[in-house]
């Protein structure tokens, strides 16, 4: 790119990142993806009551779980188009934020793009699955896992892929595992110091460790889908944690992810207060 293009480019992203509305969006944004996971996280302490059963009481463990929840309750759709619109603008501000990363090393700049990119795709793909509920839709997030997954296994090589994405979403659940115990969250968080300082790091810790655990549990089934060619082992989060409850002392094990989940959801909405943008 000419380096004049690229001045004014970078001049766009920037007086947009700028922009109060959209940074006032974005911290919305973390707000409702704090709901989100306040809810899954009682969803899944649900199931764990219910003996590990998610037809015999809960519902689903995952952000379409969440959303159905919030559309039955008064006033919930009015809430889910809030969540649609926090969630678009949290992932066009980590685009923006990706395109004004500067590092010297060029390896460690296109990485951190990478992440960021990765990061808005997360917050886009949640926030269209909103959208779909908004406008008086449904949406099931375990079935189109297990969809996608089964359009992959019976493609040549699909089998690899699977496995790929499986290895992939593990290494994203062991980020976010270092990321709680090393508090390497406080990067993105500036609370005063005293109380809330220690009840964001007791958030963060908690939070950052539950989610990892249960996305490493989602990349493992991937994995054992693709072992076993069942594209309905893929079944997302709500079979993560369904899967948990099955294991010896599983009812405990989910009801403690399922709190750490809450205590996640806790902390977005701390980062939606003090998060540096």
């Amino acid at each position: 790119m000419p380096e004049n293009a690229r001045a004014a480019a970078d001049q766009a992203a920037g007086t947009a990142r700028n922009s109060t509305s959209l940074r006032l969006l974005a911290r919305t944004g973390h707000a409702v993806n704090g709901l989100l996971h306040i809810l899954i996280g009682g969803i899944a302490i649900s199931i764990a009551l219910s003996a590990g059963s998610a037809a015999s009481g809960g519902g689903d463990a995952d952000q379409s779980g969440a959303l159905k929840t919030l559309a039955g309750t008064p006033g919930g759709i009015v809430v889910i188009w809030v969540v649609a619109v926090g969630l678009f603008a949290l992932g066009l501000w980590n685009v923006i934020a990706a395109f004004l990363v500067r590092n010297s090393e060029t390896r460690k700049r296109w990485s951190q793009r990478i992440t960021k990119i990765g990061i808005a795709v997360a917050y886009l793909t949640v926030g269209s699955t909103a959208l779909v509920f908004a406008l008086g839709g449904s949406s099931d997030s375990s079935q189109a896992s297990q969809g996608i997954t089964a359009t992959l296994l019976s493609s040549p090589g699909g089998v690899f892929v699977v496995i790929a994405i499986g290895l992939v979403v593990i290494g994203i659940g062991g980020f976010f595992v270092f990321k709680g115990a090393t508090q390497k969250f406080l990067e993105d968080v500036d609370p005063p110091a005293g109380a809330p300082k220690r009840a964001v790091v007791a958030l963060g810790v908690v939070g950052w460790i539950a989610k990892g655990i249960a996305l490493v549990v989602v990349g493992i089934l991937f994995i054992v889908a693709a072992a076993t060619h069942d594209p309905d082992k893929a079944s997302g989060m709500d079979g993560a944690l369904t899967a948990l409850a099955a294991l010896p002392f599983g009812v405990v094990i989910l009801i403690v992810i399922g709190v750490g989940l809450i205590a996640y959801g806790l902390f977005c909405m701390a980062r939606a207060r003090w998060g540096r943008l």
